[in-house]
């Protein structure tokens, strides 16, 4: 398999793993971590470091719009939710093993 096509195979997974996260906003971000070890915020902050690698601008705030796929202010007021006790202590578990 060519580059090219290996590169395009890939930012068509991309694009369906973020269309795949925008639909499931019951999904919290905490769960996200406790259960894969990343986020939607993990993703934008990998889109924001590919940006500086190649010397592209972009803020922190342009990156998680595009995961999100809106400014992530409105996503927090539409979806995200209280984290539990459990969660929190889930998440305080499994962030002792990074």
């Amino acid at each position: 398999m060519a580059t090219d096509e290996k590169t395009e195979l890939e930012a068509a997974v991309y694009r369906r793993l973020v269309e795949h996260l925008r639909s499931r906003t019951d999904v919290q971000n905490i769960d996200l971590m406790n259960l894969a070890g990343f986020c939607r915020n993990c993703l934008s902050n990998w889109m924001k470091d590919a940006a500086d690698a190649k010397g592209l601008p972009m803020t922190k705030d342009e990156s998680r719009e595009i995961v999100y796929g809106m400014p992530y202010e409105e996503w927090r007021g539409k979806y995200q939710k209280d984290a539990s006790p459990e969660q929190k202590a889930a998440l305080e578990k499994a962030s002792q093993k990074h």
